[in-house]
């Protein structure tokens, strides 16, 4: 008999834990992010402030920086995170910016969301706001987008990324089950991105016709239809490109990159009591 001791299977890489403060930061962040892009629904007609909707972005973008950096070292705290890990949070934002203009103004067509996608799996959801908000900052820097739609855009394409980290299975799932799950979120979040940036815009663009535009003060119910037919007819086609191309390089491209992901995410080993190497600790064990 031999006396070799049967090989285990690698452990699955888990993704960033999030603990009590990030996950207030978190909500904190949504909470704002809802109220911003929606309260115009619900505001005074007469009041100043629905017309002025569009100068939100400022205390929006004031309030929004100080937050995302709370959530990374509230997470950091949690996780152990070396600076390594970090790097690898600042070279996906990197990437994720380069991207966008590849396809910027060719009918929605912008394959940083599927990068978005995968790296919120494999990160979770908390560094995964991170990522997405600050990959979205970048990219506006680096094409001359900055305007008042840009915290807003750094809110959604947030939740877009953080949705991909709260999936089910981020431990166990592999293989082609996951592609499809991951294909099929990245689908649906690139039309809600759509809808909730239309809604931000909406509310404030004016000289559009009667059919599709934003009444202050009429009831939720009859706006929402205007909204509809709005989106409808003005962004259908961008965000079913963005959908389509989300999916096509999830399922044709996603497997090796989840599979280097998360080679950058495993635990290397221990030195020593509560001393992890590398970026380990992104494992959340």
């Amino acid at each position: 008999m031999s006396d070799a001791k049967p090989v285990r299977p690698p452990r699955p890489v888990r993704p960033v834990r999030l603990g009590p403060r990030s996950v207030a930061a978190l909500l904190l962040i949504s909470v704002i992010g809802v109220i911003a892009v929606g309260w115009p629904l619900l505001a005074d007609p007469a009041s100043e402030l629905t017309r002025d909707h569009s100068q939100d972005a400022a205390w929006l973008l004031a309030v929004l920086l100080p937050l995302l950096v709370a959530v990374v070292v509230a997470t950091i705290a949690v996780s152990g995170l070396d600076a390594k890990a970090v790097a690898m949070l600042g070279v996906l934002a990197a990437v994720g910016a380069a991207l966008r203009p590849l396809g910027a103004g060719t009918a929605g067509l912008e394959p940083m969301f599927f990068l978005m996608v995968l790296s919120g799996r494999v990160l979770g959801p908390g560094f995964g706001f991170v990522l997405g908000s600050v990959t979205m900052f970048a990219s506006a820097l680096l094409t001359g987008g900055v305007g008042p739609w840009m915290p807003f855009q750094m809110l959604c394409m947030g939740w877009f990324t953080m949705g991909a980290g709260l999936l089910p299975g981020a431990e166990r799932l592999r293989g082609r089950g996951e592609l499809v799950m991951l294909a099929a979120y990245g689908c649906a979040a690139a039309f809600l991105y759509g809808t909730v940036m239309n809604l931000q815009g909406w509310t404030y663009i004016g000289g559009l016709s009667s059919g599709v535009s934003f009444h202050p003060g009429d009831p939720v119910h009859e706006n929402l239809v205007r909204f509809l037919a709005y989106c409808l007819a003005t962004s259908l086609g961008w965000d079913l490109g963005r959908a389509v191309l989300t999916v096509v390089l999830t399922l044709g491209i996603g497997a090796p990159l989840l599979k280097a992901l998360r080679r950058a995410t495993r635990r290397r080993g221990r030195r020593g009591p509560g001393h992890v190497r590398g970026p380990a600790a992104v494992t959340g064990r």
